[in-house]
């Protein structure tokens, strides 16, 4: 089959508009009415901490006056972090499901930084704390119900069609397989796949599903995307020529369609793909992850700030006791260092309480410990069990070598070794390790599946929020097995 002509597809391409741009009116009504109910939740905390309260307790009194600056911080506060966890996406609109998801980290992450902020700021008059945890209690039920009857409206089947996307494929591959299946869960999906054109090579990587129709050949492309009345154009087979390409593109630009790819050589840290311009140079790659945000990186070291002192003052006494019996039971020093690979491949002494025998890697031998290691100590099975001999660590932290919750850091003869062998192994390097992680809560740590740990820990560096650590650090007291 011969390719097309450099002007086959878009030669007399009229120029209409599809009447599908209710997008950004939408999304500008939700984000007015997420603002009009922040600002009353906070107004109503007032209200109830000051007015009603005041009569049956002895708290001060504050008149409304006096706290409408902390009224209006807090408001943009909230509406910041609503934006920063990409609650104002598009493909956000029709999932109910992924806007509570978004309200709850952001809410709770507002009222943390809320009064810690305040704190450091010294507001005045001071924020009371049950105000702020009433502002929290408000503005996450407003935001709740007022979203709730939002979708309700948006969600019929006459508004929901001007907002689902209407995708063409060009060519089919395992990754559409995939993508067919997360566009079609639930009423909430984004996109409806139409139809599939045939690759110019007439050869498919492999056959679409018999429910998606293939629309015709690509010398009739134009053809194929008006019947199907499509917005959006995804090329899915990598094997086009690069002036089949740009004339796809030209006529998605006169058509008024979307123009998308599935680079299939990219299976890796996938949200943070973005074209960027290098003096006037487009150039595809890997660069926007959440922790490259200046404002999501400031919030995750205060918290390893915060988080490691209190740590350090609290376990103290904890380290004295089982240092004493390490001591006891194998005579010699009671922590053990070991070099690690941090952020960028930076070396660095990890610090541990120290569970095996003096000898236990003689030889030179480098290896993980398993379930029944005879170089363990007696204490040092309890302490593993139990996360105990990691507790040292908050002075890594501290340092600012690790962060409290990342991918485990390994060591640099081990990574040498894996990662040739294990796909996308030192991607987990693009932020700092952690005390515990996603996969160690998830049952991945030790002598486990590497394959899988990667794919944890790759998840976690995507999906990144505050509100991620902090449930990461709560379910990490209940997987007990030590880590590497």
């Amino acid at each position: 089959m011969a390719p097309p002509s450099p002007t086959s597809l878009t030669a007399n391409v009229p120029s209409y508009r599809r009447g599908r741009g209710t997008h950004t009116e939408i999304l500008g009504l939700a984000f007015a009415g997420d603002l009009l109910i922040v600002a009353l939740a906070l107004v109503a905390a007032h209200f109830v901490r000051f007015e009603i309260l005041m009569e049956s307790t002895y708290l001060y009194y504050v008149p409304l006056s006096g706290y409408l600056g902390h009224i209006l911080f807090g408001t943009i506060l909230m509406m910041v972090l609503l934006v920063n966890f990409r609650l104002y996406q598009g493909y956000q609109l029709l999932s109910y499901r992924r806007t509570y998801t978004v309200i709850g980290k952001a809410t709770c992450s507002w009222v943390l930084l809320y009064l810690a902020i305040s704190l450091i700021l010294k507001f005045d008059p001071p924020i009371s704390r049950f105000y702020a945890l009433l502002g929290f209690v408000f503005a996450f039920a407003g935001l709740l119900v007022w979203r709730w009857f939002f979708h309700a409206i948006i969600r019929s089947e006459s508004i929901a069609a001007q907002l689902r996307q209407r995708a063409v494929f060009v060519g089919w591959s395992a990754e559409c397989e995939r993508a067919m299946h997360l566009f079609g869960e639930g009423r909430g999906h984004p996109i409806e796949i139409v139809g599939v054109i045939e690759p110019p090579s007439g050869k498919w990587e492999c056959k679409p599903p018999q429910e998606i129709p293939i629309l015709g050949s690509f010398e009739n492309c134009r053809d194929s995307i008006h019947q199907a009345n499509a917005d959006l154009l995804i090329v899915a087979d990598m094997d086009l020529k690069r002036d089949e390409m740009v004339e796809l593109s030209l006529l998605c630009e006169k058509e008024l369609l979307e123009f998308k790819m599935i680079p299939s050589c990219f299976q890796v840290l996938l949200s943070g793909l973005s074209l960027e311009s290098i003096s006037g140079v487009p150039v595809l790659g890997i660069s926007k992850l959440p922790l490259h945000s200046t404002l999501n990186h400031f919030v995750k070291r205060t918290v390893d700030i915060v988080g490691s002192i209190f740590g350090i003052i609290v376990s103290a006494p904890i380290i004295a006791f089982f240092g004493f019996l390490i001591h006891r039971e194998s005579p010699g020093p009671i922590f053990y260092r070991q070099r690690r690979l941090g952020r960028n491949g930076k070396h660095f002494d990890i610090i541990k309480l120290r569970s095996m025998k003096l000898d236990a890697e003689a030889g030179g031998k480098v290896g993980w410990s398993t379930r029944d290691d005879p170089r363990r100590l007696k204490i040092g099975s309890f302490m593993r069990k139990w996360n105990i001999d990691e507790i040292p660590q908050f002075w890594n932290v501290l340092r600012g070598d690790m962060s409290l919750v990342g991918p485990r850091p390994e060591r640099p003869e081990l990574i040498e070794q894996f990662k040739h062998e294990i796909p996308h192994y030192n991607a987990r390097m693009n932020i700092k390790p952690g005390i515990t992680g996603w996969a160690q809560v998830n049952g991945l740590r030790g002598d486990t599946d590497l394959t899988e740990r990667v794919k944890f820990d790759l998840h976690y560096i995507e999906n990144w929020n505050v509100v991620l650590d902090f449930q990461i650090m709560a379910m990490t007291f209940f997987k007990r097995e030590g880590a590497a």
